[in-house]
């Protein structure tokens, strides 16, 4: 008995340290699906939210997306206990971390470029200010491109009193220029996306080249300015007929910080697929990365800067 008891009573010991062990720092396997709230239709975050669903389709993980009118929306859903929502794409500049906050960025993931567009008969406007007295659509409320072009007219002393703002955007915008309903339109997003593409090669529909996109970064530091090239759109066509300066924020992926380190991976996967090549605005391997911009909103997740200093983990390869 007390050979047993010299034997058994450290084994004992051993097994419940084991225990102990892995109650503290072994995370359970992670859930079979994802909830990613995204965007509305014809926008960047639809369409993005495809491809993410696609790759960690790919390893068991089934992404359920749940539309949305975008960024402020996709916040408000992180923040609810109530809301079903594991990750969400957000618009730099959006949002700002609160105390009670439980949210994790995974980085930024491309440029989102604000493009004003504006019918061609109403002359040549370079400034925000010459859209005073207009018809000029921000986006529906809960959008990213609503709350920012409501920052940008704000400066600019234009609002509800003196202009009419019509909250609508999307693959509409199209329509409601050519019916004449609207002079121009704020829309927030890369260049694939479908509302972009269309008003680009919309005929008697412009893009502003915006004098004054540099100050803009000034008073706004989650803004930076991009320089879309002549002929970047069309060379044959030489479209645009000149270099047009723009402002841009930086799309973000946040989660919720429970969100289980497996699901954190292969959502790292799937953005360094999404948004790792080269485009107009970046160049090859420029994104996603973890410094987002000085107006970065949330603190960046551990588990996407052990992915970024690391890469995938060493399990996965093998």
């Amino acid at each position: 008995p007390r050979d047993l008891l010299v034997v058994g009573l450290p084994l004992l010991l051993l097994v419940l340290a084991g225990f102990w062990l892995a109650s503290r720092f072994i995370q359970p396997a992670p859930p079979d699906r994802l909830i990613l709230s995204t965007g509305g239709e014809g926008g960047a975050y639809q369409r993005f939210g495809a491809v993410y669903k696609d790759t960690l389709a790919r390893y068991g993980i089934e992404v359920i997306e749940k539309p949305s009118a975008g960024s402020t929306e996709n916040l408000a859903r992180l923040r609810d206990a109530d809301q079903e929502v594991d990750a969400a794409f957000i618009q730099g500049g959006t949002a700002s971390a609160r105390e009670d906050d439980a949210l994790l960025s995974l980085g930024g993931l491309y440029h989102e470029p604000l493009w004003i567009f504006y019918r061609a008969r109403i002359g040549t406007p370079t400034r925000i200010a010459d859209l005073k007295g207009r018809r000029v659509a921000i986006d529906g409320e809960g959008s990213g491109a609503h709350h920012l072009a409501r920052e940008l007219l704000r400066i600019n002393q234009i609002d509800d009193a003196n202009t009419r703002l019509v909250a609508q955007g999307g693959l509409g915008l199209a329509a409601a220029f050519a019916r004449r309903k609207i002079d121009a339109a704020f829309v927030v997003g890369p260049l694939q996306s479908a509302t972009v593409w269309t008003l680009l090669h919309t005929p008697g529909v412009k893009l502003m080249n915006l004098v004054h996109a540099e100050a803009y970064t000034r008073q706004f530091p989650y803004l930076n300015k991009l320089v879309l090239p002549r002929g970047a759109i069309d060379m044959a066509a030489d479209l645009p007929a000149t270099d047009i300066d723009l402002l841009a924020s930086t799309a973000t992926l946040v989660v919720r910080e429970d969100t289980h380190p497996a699901h954190v991976d292969l959502l790292m996967q799937a953005m360094g697929e999404a948004h790792g090549g080269a485009g107009i605005f970046q160049r090859a391997g420029e994104f996603p990365r973890a410094t987002v911009t000085s107006g970065a909103d949330f603190p960046l997740s551990p588990a996407a800067a052990r992915y970024y200093k690391s890469g995938k983990p060493w399990l996965q390869w093998y």
